[in-house]
């Protein structure tokens, strides 16, 4: 676990990188008094330190009873899209799978829980399918690097049996749209992102 240092006026937040290049998730530091709480959900000098994006052009937000699983979604060039993504209310098992065919951990994917709670968020750059099942009912919001564009929208089927991801939930609540989605071979053996 790396703090952020202090040196320019930055509250520190602690950053978990992950085995997958790029894939991070923050906790900040919460400040809790007989008021309620303070914390800083986002900080572009904190993330300029670690060389990450500041340049968020789009925030986006929903909300998704239990047992909802959205995903996997991704955006292609020149629309590809990284997100700081976090729970604002509730609990969601978040999930990235790396779709950069020149990546060494290409098809391998991280989970993250982030809870209203904690505040723990995750940064998702480009190049990654993501998606998430709500644990409990919840409110999640997530900054964008690039805006929406429906043409270049793409995705992962949720339940790919290739990548075999346990999303937490026993009878998932999915839309139509994404039990349509691909397979993660179909989909890399016929486009190259």
């Amino acid at each position: 676990m790396i703090t952020f240092s202090n040196k320019t006026n930055i509250t520190p937040m602690h950053i978990r990188e992950t085995s997958i290049s790029g894939l991070i998730e923050f906790t900040p530091r919460i400040f809790e008094d007989e008021r309620g709480l303070f914390f800083e959900s986002f900080n572009s000098a904190s993330f300029e330190q670690y060389g990450l994006p500041t340049n968020f052009v789009q925030d986006n937000q929903s909300f998704s009873k239990k047992g909802v699983v959205r995903g996997l979604h991704f955006q292609n060039a020149p629309f590809a899209q990284g997100k700081l993504v976090r729970v604002i209310s509730g609990r969601v098992l978040d999930v990235a799978v790396d779709i950069r065919p020149e990546s060494p951990t290409f098809g391998k994917y991280e989970v993250f829980e982030l809870t209203g709670e904690r505040n723990n968020m995750a940064y998702i750059p480009e190049g990654f399918a993501h998606g998430f099942a709500a644990l409990e009912d919840s409110i999640f919001s997530y900054k964008c690097t690039n805006v929406y564009n429906k043409q270049s929208e793409s995705g992962i089927l949720w339940n790919d049996p290739s990548l075999n991801i346990d999303w937490g939930v026993a009878n998932p609540i999915v839309s139509e749209k994404d039990l349509l989605l691909p397979t993660f071979k179909s989909l890399f053996s016929k486009q190259d992102l």
